[in-house]
């Protein structure tokens, strides 16, 4: 994502894939949601789950680090084209986050993002806000996150 005149409604952004793994979910899960469903293969088997499953948070956390991810080598291909780079202004936040379905132990979840509404900045001239709908799937096509977010995008300096 680079300047608010560069992008558009129905912009499509592929963020990458990431396969979770026990030592990781039971890492994350011990640190920020220990619940036993996420911690203990035996408690989560007794569990509506029915098996080890990853926090919620864990999955919105991977989202957000392929989002990083993705902006760096975004910016990393303007540069090597010699083309200014935008800096992203904060996130306003999120609304109607989602966990549609449990991400299992050995689930690859491909993570992707699109531009679904665009307005200027009532409050800052030199920035525009682009919505986002974000959503991740398992190796199966089956929805297992989504949200709606918002970033202040930076102008063009001979727009504003």
């Amino acid at each position: 994502m680079n300047f608010f005149e560069q992008i558009k409604v129905g912009d499509v952004y592929a963020l990458g894939s990431h396969t979770f793994g026990t030592d990781e979910i039971k890492s994350f899960a011990s640190r920020f949601d220990p619940q036993a469903f996420h911690m203990d293969e035996e408690a989560a088997k007794l569990s509506h789950f029915g098996a080890l499953c990853a926090s919620g948070w864990h999955t919105a956390s991977v989202w957000m680090r392929l989002m990083v991810d993705f902006r760096k080598a975004e910016a990393e291909k303007f540069r090597a084209r010699g083309e200014p780079v935008a800096i992203l202004g904060p996130s306003p936040g999120f609304r109607d986050l989602k966990w549609l379905k449990p991400v299992y132990v050995g689930d690859t979840i491909t993570y992707q993002s699109e531009i679904t509404a665009m307005r200027l900045s009532q409050s800052r001239a030199d920035f525009g806000l682009a919505t986002l709908f974000s959503f991740g799937t398992n190796q199966h096509i089956a929805p297992v996150i989504s949200f709606v977010s918002a970033v202040f995008v930076p102008r063009l300096p001979q727009q504003q």
